[in-house]
């Protein structure tokens, strides 16, 4: 069975988060997006100390999909630089590993 991925994410706001998230969830190449609305973010962008708000994702996914959910998530996000981070949980319930590789799959369970 493929390993588990989470892919951590932000977005400008939520519509946008959870719009791009169901495009990869009916594209099979996530499971599933969590989306938490109201992150406050200060960041470095060339050269300025900026300051806004953001919607934070996680994506759950599997390791074989790795390469295709990052070109996805480039292809579609919004912003010129996005933050992509993946991130390789240890262990995890069967039944969620089941769940995950089974939504996921070339073919529909």
């Amino acid at each position: 069975m493929d390993r588990p991925l989470l892919v951590y994410t932000t977005f400008p706001d939520v519509d946008i988060a959870l719009s791009i998230g169901e495009g990869l969830v009916r594209d099979r190449l996530i499971a599933c997006i969590n989306v938490l609305p109201g992150m406050r973010s200060v960041y470095a962008w060339k050269g300025s100390i900026e300051r806004s708000q953001e919607a934070v994702a996680i994506l759950k996914t599997r390791k074989g999909l790795q390469d295709q959910v990052h070109r996805a998530l480039k292809e579609r996000h919004p912003y010129e630089t996005p933050v992509v981070l993946f991130i390789e949980p240890t262990g995890g319930d069967s039944a969620t590993l089941e769940w995950l590789c089974g939504e996921t799959a070339a073919d529909p369970p």
